[in-house]
Formats: C-alpha cells, sequence, structure tokens
C-alpha cells in the first residue's frame, strides 16, 4: 500500500473530503496494516487540523487484517449512530484482505450481516497490481453502497468533490427498474451492459430482494437495443405458433397510443423497508441519432466503446474513428473535463490497436 498511487493517493484524497466536512459530521479512521486499531477516535468535522493530521500520520507495513478492520470501523459506526443522519464506513483498499475473512462467500455473509444496522458502505479501490475489483464490488454491493476505483487526484476530487453528494449521500436503496415493451412495436430488445445487475421478474416486487443504491444527484443510465416491429434482422427470430398460448396484445388493445414501452420503477427510503413504486410510459416520438441529446448520443458512444474493446458481436460496423467523432460532438459544455478525457482514452485504445494489428 505504500506505491504513490496508493497510500500516498489516499491521503491526498482524503483531504479533499476533508474540506467538505461540517461541523456536525463526525469522521473517525480505522487502520488494518499489521493489526486494527483506531488511529483518530470520532471527531467533529469542523476539528479538521486534527484529521488532516491523522491521515498524515498513516503508515504502509504488516498483513491485510481487511475484515478485523471492516468490523472495527462498523463498532464505531454504530457507538456513534446517529438517527436520521448519513451513517457510513468508508473503506479504502488495493483490494488485498489475505487475513482474516478471504473467501467471497465468507465476506458477503459477514456485510449482508452489518448492513441491517442502517450503516451504508462505500469502497474505494487504489493502484494495481494485486487490486481485486470483485471482491471491492462485492462488499459495496452487499453492504447497501458504492464503489470506485481511483488511480490519481482527478479521480478523487471526482468522487469526493463534484460527486460528493451522490457518492455519500443515499436518497434511495434497492432500487429496481423493470421496463415492458409493446409487442405490436417492438420485435426485439436487448439490455446493454448490466449483465450482474439482472433481477428475475418475480423479484421486481420482492422487497427481500437487495438492489442498487442510488445517492443524490445521481442518474442511472440503461440503454436498450430495439429492432421495430417489421424491420428485418438477424436477431430476431421466428416464433413456432403455440396450439394452447396466444401472444401477447399490445397495451389497452390502443395501437394509436403511440407507446412503445412501460417503465416500473421501484424504492425504498434510506430507512425504509417497504418499497414505493412509480409507472411511466414512453412513446414513439423518433427523434435521428444524430438530433437526439447530446447526453444520449455520448452514452451511446460510451456503450459502443465497451463494445468494441470486448470485440462484442453487437458492435456491427463501428469504428474507433467513428466513436471519437460521434462523442466529440456530444461533448457539450464538459465542465469537468470527463467527456474529453473519454475522448482521449478512445484515442489511446485506437492507436494501442493499430500497433497490435501492423504487429
Amino acid at each position: 500500500m505504500d506505491e504513490h498511487n496508493k497510500l500516498p493517493l489516499v491521503k491526498s484524497a482524503f483531504k479533499l473530503l476533508v474540506n467538505n466536512l461540517r461541523e456536525k459530521d463526525k469522521v473517525a479512521i480505522v487502520v488494518y496494516a499489521g493489526a486494527a486499531g483506531v488511529i483518530l477516535p470520532s471527531t467533529k468535522g469542523s476539528d479538521k487540523n486534527t484529521i488532516l493530521n491523522a491521515l498524515n500520520s498513516l503508515q504502509a507495513g504488516g498483513s491485510t487484517a481487511g475484515c478485523e478492520g471492516i468490523e472495527l470501523a462498523y463498532k464505531i459506526a454504530k457507538e456513534n449512530f446517529i438517527k436520521e443522519g448519513n451513517n457510513r464506513v468508508i473503506l479504502a483498499t488495493d483490494g488485498d484482505f489475505n487475513v482474516g475473512i478471504s473467501s467471497e462467500n465468507d465476506l458477503e455473509n459477514f456485510i449482508v450481516e452489518k448492513r441491517k444496522s442502517g450503516i451504508f458502505l462505500t469502497c474505494c479501490g487504489f493502484g494495481m497490481g494485486n487490486y481485486k475489483d470483485s471482491k471491492i464490488e462485492l462488499l459495496s454491493d452487499k453492504g447497501n453502497g458504492n464503489y470506485g476505483y481511483i488511480n490519481d487526484i482527478m479521480e478523487a476530487n471526482k468522487m469526493f468533490v463534484s460527486e460528493f453528494g451522490g457518492t455519500l449521500f443515499t436518497i434511495a436503496k434497492d432500487v429496481k427498474i423493470q421496463i415492458e415493451f409493446n409487442p405490436n412495436k417492438i420485435a426485439a430488445y436487448r439490455l446493454v451492459g448490466y449483465e450482474k445487475r439482472m433481477l428475475n421478474n418475480e423479484d421486481f416486487k420482492d422487497d427481500t430482494k437487495d438492489a442498487g443504491e442510488l445517492g443524490s444527484g445521481h442518474t442511472v443510465t440503461a440503454l436498450y437495443e430495439v429492432v421495430p416491429v417489421g424491420v428485418e434482422s438477424k436477431y430476431v427470430k421466428n416464433s413456432i405458433p403455440l396450439k394452447y398460448q396466444k401472444n401477447s396484445t399490445v397495451i389497452n388493445n390502443d395501437d394509436e397510443s403511440g407507446e412503445i414501452a412501460t417503465v416500473k420503477f421501484r424504492y425504498k427510503k434510506p430507512d425504509g423497508d417497504k418499497s414505493i413504486e412509480m409507472v411511466h410510459p414512453i412513446y414513439d416520438t423518433r427523434i435521428a441519432f444524430d438530433k437526439s441529446s447530446n447526453n444520449l448520443r455520448f452514452s451511446a458512444s460510451v456503450a459502443m466503446f465497451g463494445m468494441l474493446l470486448r470485440d462484442s458481436e453487437y458492435k456491427g460496423s463501428t469504428s474507433y474513428n467513428n466513436l471519437i467523432e460521434i462523442a466529440d460532438n456530444a461533448r457539450g459544455k464538459d465542465k469537468e473535463g470527463y467527456r474529453g478525457e473519454f475522448i482521449r482514452l478512445i484515442k489511446t485504445a485506437s492507436s494501442l490497436d493499430l500497433k497490435a494489428q501492423k504487429n
């Protein structure tokens, strides 16, 4: 943890977080190198010098008593629990848990038990090498929280400053989305990504099923590829007529409604156990891709980039040059510079791909 993109970056990142603390906030620091211990007891957010001194004193060394450290952090958070407040454990790690509970099943059971206390979990991954993304994602998912990978100070600023509210303030938990397409309008559809987030249809109304969390100011984008009725596609298979079942009919048997789908949204309040449902129909407005919003076109470029990297069977005729053009034209104001950073990433991948082809 002593490499430049590990502990030194952890200190710099959390100093950004300290600047956002208020007097009514409280923070404690627990370490888990060698053995778990309390470096800073619960301290008011206004006492920034004390918190910063504790951060500066952190040192790397010893084996990683990850579970012991997490357990101690939850204990302190429970002792200082603020009713109707934002109670959270923030874990900074390079992903190495080699002492204590190390199997993913044991970690999952441990975190599932701890989340019942009303304390949320945010996981921050640092460095490379033995970094294990699967463990970090597992911990945050089961702990009713979120996670992010921080590889430089810009990414730290994004997580702890510009997206501070969304990272640390949960406004809805166990968020579930279900989309029903009108079969008289849409012949086939495919959800792009979210492979690890899929739920069975019957799980949508089951409040015992765990789902994702939404933070203040967060938005979630889900992209679907659809094949309209009447359009030929190799991905649409002709179904065999059934004797005892009939294909479902359009919503309210009204083709003139213009509805192509219905979105159902369920969520629980941060301290609630019963979900709330919202229903919203989607209408066919037929906007050409190049006339659609910057957000939609840029999101599509991100999805296409993933398909190119994975050499997906659905990538079609898209190319890096085409991708760069779409993303650049959809850049918009880009106040934080994140879209520009993504475009540079595409260009880098394109260069590496060209070198690989020459070799």
